[in-house]
């Protein structure tokens, strides 16, 4: 009667030392990411929502940006990594995040960022948030998207070339445009962890399927 026992008793063991190492490891896994996506959001089409009242910094009345930073984010060749345990603080220092407002011009954007996606970087929050404006300043805006100073319509595939030809070393298979209401909404472009360009099968499938599509103005 006692070996039925301890035959029990170490199969309870078993299973609670398997699960102790089934939650370190998912506790790890949002590090082991493949790649970056750096998203690219069309300003004035956010600004030109109910959402915009909501973000002075981004959309007040002396404000003109066109494509800033709404995000670098951890991906897996197939899904993503989100809210990752991190021994960083979960708010971002005002004193940290505005260096930033120039490319992610919104202090709560900034936050929901770093507590999403750059808790899965396993970076520190200061290391994030140069990596995302490393990823930005290596990307060639096309001079089309720089200064429009009226409405224009576009295909979505277009606005790839443009990106394509700006910027060496970038594939079609690499870059997704997306579209919200019929308007441009991000340009999403995908990195390697040292922040070159690479293809991504997934998010190069995500791109808007419309034909054309429009492109509001800067100011």
């Amino acid at each position: 009667m006692v070996q039925p026992s301890r035959t029990i008793f170490g199969l309870f063991l078993a299973s609670f030392v398997w699960l102790g190492a089934g939650a370190a490891h998912s506790e790890d896994r949002g590090r082991d990411f493949d790649f970056y996506v750096l998203s690219l959001s069309w300003s004035p089409t956010f600004c030109a929502t109910g959402k915009a009242a909501q973000n002075r910094d981004q959309c007040g009345t002396a404000r003109a940006f066109g494509l800033i930073v709404h995000g670098l984010w951890p991906q897996y060749e197939r899904g993503y990594p989100q809210s990752c345990p991190s021994d960083q603080p979960s708010r971002v220092p005002s004193s940290l995040g505005r260096q930033y407002l120039d490319i992610m011009p919104s202090m709560g954007l900034i936050g929901h960022q770093w507590r999403k996606h750059g808790t899965c970087s396993g970076l520190s929050q200061q290391d994030y948030l140069s990596a995302m404006r490393k990823a930005f300043e290596g990307v060639t805006i096309p001079p089309a998207l720089k200064h429009t100073s009226k409405e224009t319509r576009v295909a979505p595939d277009e606005i790839e070339r443009q990106f394509v030809s700006a910027n060496r070393g970038l594939s079609p298979r690499g870059i997704a445009v997306t579209c919200e209401a019929g308007k441009l909404d991000e340009v999403q472009i995908c990195l390697t962890k040292d922040l070159r360009f690479r293809t991504c099968p997934q998010v190069d499938g995500n791109g808007c399927r419309q034909g054309r599509i429009s492109v509001p103005p800067i100011d």
